[in-house]
């Protein structure tokens, strides 16, 4: 049975009040084991755990491992790609506004905020390795998301990983803040 790892963005959790438990039910529905936790902290997401969490719970990785992340949750995956050895490859990454380069300044509520963001903003990140560890990138991005710029980002994850980019409209950060308790397009890919 094919794995679908499914990680959560900052401040998320897996029974939260958004397209998360949706997808995880649906793609329970057509077969797959899904995989969705709950990060260690979410509230001040860290690299230093969230990386090792996410390794120890993939355990031994398998080629046909499908990974979904959401905001800090796709940076997530990344870094933890960017662990494995030169024989390791999952299947495919779907990235839901995921960001790299920058935040909005509505990203950041408080200094708190802007601590937690900066290693994950300013660390680097070896995207040639990345962009080898995968058969395919898919980046999902909304025309109004206040806390992702779309432009500098879709252009980062199209250059970097040969993201095929897609564009939703009107669903904000893709959260349940913003109304959204389901994502259809990301079904079509499955």
């Amino acid at each position: 049975m094919k794995r679908v790892l499914i990680i959560h963005g900052w401040g998320g959790r897996p029974d939260g009040n958004d397209w998360l438990p949706w997808a995880k039910k649906e793609l329970e529905a057509k077969g797959y084991e899904v995989i969705l936790p709950s990060m260690p902290d979410p509230v001040y997401p860290k690299i230093e755990t969230w990386i090792p969490f996410l390794a120890n719970l993939v355990g031994d990785v398998q080629d046909t491992d499908i990974f979904i992340g959401h905001s800090i949750g796709c940076q997530t995956i990344l870094r933890y790609l960017e662990t494995l050895n030169n024989e390791q490859k999952v299947d495919k990454v779907i990235m839901i506004a995921p960001w790299g380069v920058s935040l909005s300044e509505k990203a950041y509520e408080d200094e708190e905020d802007k601590e937690t963001a900066k290693p994950w903003l300013q660390t680097s990140i070896n995207w040639d390795k990345i962009k080898t560890k995968a058969r395919g990138f898919i980046a999902i991005f909304s025309d109004d998301d206040p806390l992702v710029p779309l432009e500098e980002n879709s252009k980062l994850f199209r250059e970097k990983l040969e993201a095929k980019i897609i564009v939703e409209h009107n669903q904000g950060h893709f959260s349940g803040d913003d109304g959204i308790q389901s994502l259809p397009v990301l079904l079509k890919l499955f």
